[in-house]
């Protein structure tokens, strides 16, 4: 039982292990931001220039409620705010990934020294022996 848990220990403090769960929460949290931004900010002013329209109340009625049963709806408005919080939270992570990586290139190309190629470090010892004699 004490080995399950230091293999457990090990998996749990894996650096990638840690980065992906602080990926899951920040994640999360930029989701209900993005969120907030498109049902707050964007989709009011759009619902404006357009009549007025609240996007989640566009729906489809199937089935008309009856006293006993509720209405069967197809949710359009809801699907359309959903589609633009996705379109934004992709833009976005788009957008951090391409900084990421253009930082990362920026670091490997200036902390990495060109290093001699074999064949070069051949030649040189070849020279080095060669001066010996």
């Amino acid at each position: 039982m004490k080995k399950f848990f230091e293999e457990f220990k090990s998996f749990a403090t894996r650096g990638n292990v840690l980065d992906m769960a602080i990926g899951i929460i920040l994640g999360a949290a930029f989701g209900k931001i993005v969120s907030s931004l498109v049902n707050d900010v964007i989709m009011p002013p759009i619902g404006l220039l357009l009549g007025g329209v609240n996007f989640t109340d566009i729906k489809i009625i199937l089935k008309e409620a009856t006293q006993s049963q509720a209405a069967v709806t197809i949710n359009i408005g809801n699907f359309i705010q959903v589609f633009v919080d996705f379109l934004i939270i992709a833009f976005s992570i788009f957008i951090l990934v391409k900084s990421i990586n253009i930082f990362r290139k920026k670091q490997e190309t200036e902390v990495k020294p060109s290093e001699p190629s074999k064949t070069e470090t051949l030649l040189e010892e070849i020279r080095d022996l060669l001066k010996k004699n």
